[in-house]
């Protein structure tokens, strides 16, 4: 064998192929610029106040043929003999005339509240609302209503008020903070009822304000952009796929068992194949409120399996590693990456595993909840952290190992120290264009949470945001097959040893059985085995 691709690939074939994943990079970015929309869309509903004096559980329209009787304000004369418990806040969605979609992919809902100032009613601190919530569907406009979702949630209710607190500020708004309210993750009805009720007794929503009204912001995906994102998880998914099975296969007939960089670039493969599965286009024939979860696990594996190709092909590569080949080498930078993995998986499972059977379930609900879930996510940061560091020290060494290896090279013969040069080069390319694609990735990121959400450039509206998920996705889905090509074990033979340079370099100083691995095995790639402990010797 002749090492990798990348090493046996001539200069002209490499910048055609990097040209080829330039376009395809160019492309992904433009897709999610001018054809994808904004990747979610926000509508704001006024509740509405409808009376019910029975307090019966029957399902209370705002409009339509059977809305129900309404208070348009607290002022009103109707208003002031009505008990609070008599009040229930409707809400319809879509808006009239409109329809959801299971193209829509998830829902989330936000609750705004109006709240007056008054001083002999004021917000008290820490206080905590309490909402009757009940959830009901149908799918044509003349149905009877179907129950699906009731439940008495709690939600910290945080408000300021930025003028002096007196009589003359009376009838002022506070600013409160947006409530969560709800999460689905599957849109499979066209039509939605919220009831609300603020239940009120001796402890429960007192000292909540003088409430005025209710929005609710209604999240959900756009049609147009998850038609889009399918499409392009649907050609990436057999492209992926099949270079990864072209890759093992290229393994799998070689002389030797593959090594633990091997096997662990077609574990990067597999899990990018995992991400890339379009289940979305079963989800719009059935009910799956686990596609939100699911999404989560498929990302979580792709980035744990890159996360630890990164370790071991940074580790793999370093002159000072004893016991290369195993993965027990690593085991500390592995074992950050699973206890980070498993923390966030379990902060997962505890928001989102909930909302499958009660979409109105906040883990942030309640200041427990909100302890636990910082707790997670700051011990997952501090994972992050110190394999970021474990990462950025052993990325450091492979440099200035290679750095003593190129002083070496002037005592070569010049066949030798040429191929040696494009090697080293070719390996220095790979770990910047690891470098540069995580760059990317935080200043997209950025750029997404500074932006407007969309640019004008002429007669074109270029959609920020779109343009970041589709970008983003579609590097690390190429970034990936990089890897995969250019690291396939090349199946060219040694080239002719006609030159009297080349045949003198291959005659005079061949591989001894020190350059073999510690199993007798030889390395996927020539800057593998130059880089190695044994090389130096």
């Amino acid at each position: 064998m002749a090492g990798a691709i990348i090493e046996n690939m001539s200069t002209k074939k490499l910048l055609l192929f990097g040209f080829f994943i330039l376009v395809f990079q160019v492309f992904s970015i433009l897709v999610g610029a001018l054809i994808a929309p904004s990747p979610t869309s926000a509508i704001r509903y006024l509740a509405t106040k409808c009376i019910n004096r029975h307090r019966t559980r029957v399902w209370l329209m705002p409009w339509g043929s059977n809305r129900c009787q309404q208070v348009h304000s607290f002022d009103e004369p109707l208003a002031k003999i009505l008990d609070a418990n008599d009040i229930v806040f409707a809400v319809h969605v879509p808006l009239p005339n409109k329809e959801m979609s299971p193209w829509f992919h998830y829902m989330l809902a936000v609750l705004q509240f109006d709240i007056a100032f008054k001083m002999i009613n004021q917000i008290e601190d820490d206080v905590i609302v309490t909402v009757d919530a009940r959830l009901a569907y149908r799918d044509d406009l003349k149905s009877e209503w179907t129950t699906k979702f009731h439940s008495v949630e709690q939600r910290p209710l945080k408000c300021t008020f930025a003028v002096p607190k007196t009589y003359e500020n009376e009838g002022r708004f506070y600013h409160c903070d947006p409530v969560p309210l709800m999460e689905m993750g599957s849109v499979a009805h066209k039509y939605f009822l919220l009831n609300l009720r603020l239940p009120v007794n001796d402890t429960m929503n007192v000292g909540i304000g003088e409430i005025k009204d209710i929005h609710i912001v209604g999240i959900h995906q756009n049609g147009g952009f998850t038609k889009v994102w399918m499409s392009m998880r649907t050609v990436f998914t057999p492209w992926i796929s099949a270079a990864t099975a072209w890759y093992w296969r290229r393994i799998s007939i070689m002389a030797r068992p593959p090594v633990l960089l091997e096997k662990v670039i077609f574990a990067l493969g597999v899990s990018m194949t995992f991400l890339n599965v379009p289940v979305e286009w079963l989800s719009l024939g059935f009910e799956w409120t686990w596609m939100l979860l699911l999404e989560d696990a498929q990302q979580g594996a792709f980035y744990s399996a890159l996360f630890c190709f990164w370790i071991v092909f940074c580790g793999e590569h370093l002159m000072d590693q004893s016991q290369r080949n195993r993965l027990s080498a690593y085991w500390w930078q592995v074992g950050l990456v699973v206890f980070g993995s498993s923390i966030l998986l379990i902060f997962d499972l505890s928001e989102r595993g909930v909302h499958l059977s009660n979409p109105f379930y906040s883990m942030w609900g309640s200041d427990f909840g909100t302890n636990v879930a910082f707790t997670f996510i700051i011990v997952a940061a501090i994972s992050v952290c110190l394999y970021f560091f474990s990462l950025c020290r052993m990325v450091c060494c492979v440099f200035r190992n290679i750095g003593g290896k190129m002083q070496q090279l002037p005592a070569m013969p010049e066949a030798r120290r040429l191929r040696y040069k494009g090697i080293i080069f070719r390996f220095k390319f790979l770990m910047l264009l690891t470098l540069v694609c995580a760059a990317m990735t935080v200043i997209f990121f950025i750029l997404n949470q500074v932006s407007e959400g969309h640019w004008h450039w002429g007669d074109y509206t270029l959609q920020v945001h779109s343009a970041f998920l589709t970008g983003i996705y579609g590097m690390w889905n190429l970034y990936v097959f990089t890897i995969i090509f250019l690291y396939a074990p090349s199946h060219k033979r040694g080239r002719s040893k006609s030159a009297d340079g080349q045949h003198a370099d291959m005659t005079e100083k061949p591989e001894s059985q020190e350059t073999q691995l510690t199993c007798g095995e030889q390395g996927p790639t020539e800057a593998y085995r130059i880089t190695g402990k044994v090389a130096e010797e």
